[in-house]
Order: C-alpha cells, then sequence, then structure tokens
C-alpha cells in the first residue's frame, strides 16, 4: 500500500451518469411514423419532457403530429408558432387507461421573447404537472425551462439524394440524447 493513498478511496463523490445516445435515420414520413409508435408505446412518455431541436423545416412538427396520432389524439393538430403552446388530450392511446386522458403541451418557443411571459402564460404550472411536454427551439426558454428527459435533434440528410416527388421530404438524420431515468427507457423503447 502507498503511504498517503487509500484504497480504494473512503470517500468517493459518484461521477454523473452520462447522457445515453441513440442515433438514428428517417428515409421516409413513414419512418418518422414509426419512430412516433414506437415512443408512443413506451409507457415512460406519459410524463416526459422532450425537446426538439432543429433548422425550420427539419421535421420537428411533423414527428409531433405523427406522436399524438399514435397517442391517440384526435381532431386537428395545429403547430403552436403563434400561440406558444398548444394544449392537448389522448383519451384511448395505447397505454392509456379506459376514460383517464393523458395531458399533453406542444410548446413553440420560436417567437418566445420576454421571460415574464414564462410566469403570466403559467408556463412554470404546466411544466410542473402531470403528463407530456414537448418543446420546439427550447434555447429560447433557456434558464426558465425545468429538467428535461430527452433531446431529439433532427436533420436533413444533406449525403442522401432527395425525392422528386413534391409531397415528401427528403431523408432526415436523428440523434435521441436521454439525460434521466424517463429518457434512458424512451431510449430502450428506441432500441426494442
Amino acid at each position: 500500500m502507498e503511504i498517503g493513498r487509500h484504497v480504494p478511496p473512503i470517500v468517493e463523490t459518484p461521477a454523473p451518469a452520462a447522457p445515453s445516445l441513440w442515433r438514428g435515420r428517417w428515409a421516409s414520413e413513414a419512418d418518422t411514423q414509426a419512430f412516433a409508435a414506437r415512443l408512443a408505446a413506451c409507457p415512460a412518455i406519459h410524463n416526459a419532457t422532450l425537446t426538439l431541436q432543429g433548422d425550420l423545416g427539419a421535421g420537428k412538427t411533423t414527428f409531433v403530429r405523427h406522436l399524438l396520432r399514435a397517442l391517440g389524439v384526435r381532431g386537428r393538430i395545429k403547430s403552436p408558432t403563434y400561440a406558444v403552446v398548444e394544449p392537448h388530450s389522448a383519451v384511448d392511446g395505447p397505454l392509456s387507461p379506459t376514460g383517464a386522458p393523458l395531458a399533453i403541451w406542444h410548446f413553440d418557443f420560436y417567437r418566445f421573447t420576454d421571460p415574464r411571459e414564462w410566469e403570466d402564460a403559467g408556463f412554470r404550472e404546466l411544466f410542473a404537472s402531470p403528463g407530456l411536454k414537448l418543446v420546439e427551439w427550447p434555447e429560447r426558454a433557456t434558464g426558465l425551462m425545468p429538467a428535461i428527459d430527452a433531446e431529439i435533434h433532427i436533420e436533413p440528410d444533406d449525403m442522401m439524394p432527395t425525392s422528386t416527388d413534391d409531397d415528401t421530404d427528403g431523408p432526415r438524420i436523428l440523434r435521441v440524447t436521454a439525460h434521466t431515468p424517463i429518457g434512458r427507457q424512451l431510449l430502450a423503447a428506441l432500441q426494442a
């Protein structure tokens, strides 16, 4: 034994868990829909906070629409670009107990400029309540948002040719980074 050194250490602070990462690709909108369905089938989605990262037109809102449909949301699904938040409720999703609605909030902070709006609009209460929170442009609310469970980063796959069909977007590359146990459960659902 070396003098002045404890083996094993007497007191040790555990290192924080490194975030988990999953990489994937959507070649078509059908792939986006399948990805959304896998997340919707994971019970952890019911109380997750997910951020969606990517440039304008990356496919964030398209993904949200597929996820909400997979969770059982009916009716029109609007983008919250101007309203900042759109509430949704899913009653008959794949994991919803009969009659127990799942509260879902879709935030789009693209036009968010005044931090006072956070309190005035009741965002603190929404994020503290049970349910799924989907957040586009989270960097515009830096310092205000609570911890997130997972970050989904979507970007065009510039290495692959795009379709000549005007109704379909080109392929997308995604990265999903889990930051919490809930996020890691969602990653496990993607890998299943």
